[in-house]
């Protein structure tokens, strides 16, 4: 018989943190070094006309944008229900000026370009894997693994800088009252251990974090903590051949180097193209037995912030709401009217392929599955919900 497990081992095995802002404003940073491809990308992913012009700090401002996270679901109760407002969930996309080396000690726009990065709760990796003599690389030559390196590199090189100086600060707190402040201990020990496993080249999201240290490292959101999806940028050519000779060399690297990281091929000036000849588009993907992979890139990125959303239903509006993934649901009900979680009953809930199969409300009650769910259900992507509550204001005495 297996030894008795201490209360609460389940759940902290269960119930890891997530390491992170937890929050339903979050962004995904779009970061690479100069010339990349960066703002083109930007540019078709939100159908916007921002500079991308061949030379290193064309970006300089952050450009923020958001971009509606395609969901076939979505699309199909907007179809049947036919209501004059349909609101989808967005993704909150920020275009980050290009990194150089020595960017953590402000070459080029090093400072502004971290401190744009703080801003941000996850990072699409940039990697330039097609070759173009009019648009010059910063290095003189494309190697995606150089130019990667070089990001992560100032990246823990930043975040160092900073715990130096926090542990520094409660290092004084600790000195003077010991045991007495546990919380300011862990957090002391917490950097500590998390500043010398980036001297050793682990960055933080990589390491394995106990609840309680990862609670301390979410007061400070150090750059190397947030989550990383590797985008290689590859030219029309070798994107619809799906070869190129960086693509098994970048694999075998992040296997080594990031493991289980995602990397999501596409070609920048496809998406371009297609944005730009919208008439001609259908025909050249069929002909060419390609497609778009922006989608994709769009939810594979909502999905990296943690974040997920449910569905409320009719035929005055269709609308997706936003939450992070484990939310319950009177904590969802509040996304929608703070009056809804205060005087929260029940929420009737009920899933998309149900009514897909069934074809309406009633079908799905008939057919017993139109659940009532209480406080403590965990909303689950992609729900269809109704809640009902109960708000009553005390009588003035």
């Amino acid at each position: 018989m297996p030894p008795k497990k201490k209360k609460g081992d389940d759940q902290e095995e269960a119930d890891p943190l997530f390491l992170g802002r937890f929050g339903t404003s979050l962004k995904i940073g779009i970061v690479g070094v100069p010339n990349v491809g960066k703002s083109t990308f930007f540019n078709v992913l939100c159908k916007q006309s921002i500079p991308a012009e061949n030379f290193p700090f064309c970006t300089i401002d952050p450009n923020e944008s958001r971009v509606a996270v395609p969901d076939e679901r979505f699309t199909w109760l907007c179809d049947h229900f036919k209501p004059p407002s349909k609101v989808p969930a967005y993704l909150n996309v920020v275009d980050i000026a290009g990194l150089v080396r020595g960017a953590s000690e402000g070459q080029g726009l090093g400072n502004a370009f971290l401190s744009h990065i703080s801003g941000c709760d996850a990072i699409f990796s940039m990697m330039r894997v097609f070759e173009d003599p009019d648009v010059t690389h910063v290095d003189g030559d494309v190697d995606p693994i150089r130019d990667t390196e070089t990001i992560f590199e100032e990246l823990r090189l930043k975040d160092i800088e900073y715990l130096e100086k926090q542990i520094e600060k409660v290092h004084k707190v600790v000195a003077r009252m010991g045991d007495k402040d546990k919380a300011a201990k862990l957090e002391y020990e917490t950097m500590i251990k998390c500043r010398d496993l980036l001297k050793e080249g682990k960055d933080a999201r990589k390491c394995k974090w106990a609840n309680k240290e990862i609670e301390a490292l979410n007061k400070h959101l150090l750059l190397t903590s947030k989550p990383v999806i590797y985008l290689i940028n590859m030219s029309i050519k070798d994107y619809i051949k799906k070869k190129n000779k960086w693509l098994i060399k970048i694999k075998q690297y992040l296997d080594e180097a990031d493991p289980g990281a995602i990397m999501i091929p596409f070609s920048g000036a496809l998406e371009q193209r297609l944005l730009d000849e919208p008439e001609e588009a259908k025909q050249f993907l069929e002909e060419n037995k390609t497609q778009s992979n922006l989608d994709k890139i769009i939810v594979t990125g909502f999905k990296a912030l943690g974040l997920q959303y449910f569905f409320t239903v009719g035929t005055d509006e269709v609308r997706a709401w936003t939450i992070p993934r484990k939310t319950k649901a009177p904590q969802a009900a509040g996304k929608i009217h703070t009056d809804m979680e205060r005087g929260f009953v029940k929420a009737e809930v009920y899933k998309y392929t149900d009514i897909k199969e069934l074809g309406n409300e009633t079908a799905v009650k008939n057919a017993g599955r139109y659940k009532m769910e209480g406080k403590n259900y965990e909303v689950q992507d992609g729900d269809i919900i109704n809640i009902k509550f109960n708000v009553t204001t005390e009588k003035k005495k």
